[in-house]
């Protein structure tokens, strides 16, 4: 089991919370738990799981363009 703080950061754009959302929206297509919070977004799952998840939402958010994102992972219980 592996938990992951996900935040993403678009860069050179006006419309930073459209791509944070959209990019956080592409996990509600996969089968793994994760809450929304102020600054980050919390992911829960298996290996596979969490690491697609991350995945996907770097994937969705540099569509936009330019993007920095901060993960932090841990296997342990929380």
């Amino acid at each position: 089991m592996l938990c992951a703080e996900v935040s993403i950061y678009p860069q050179k754009t006006n419309n930073a919370s459209q791509i944070i959302t959209s990019s956080i929206q592409t996990l509600s297509q996969e089968k793994i738990e994760y809450k929304v919070g102020s600054l980050s977004t919390h992911i829960d799952g298996n290996d596979e799981q969490v690491w697609n998840g991350i995945k996907k939402v770097f994937n969705e958010a540099q569509k936009a363009g330019e993007v920095s994102m901060v993960v932090t992972i841990s296997n342990s219980e929380h």
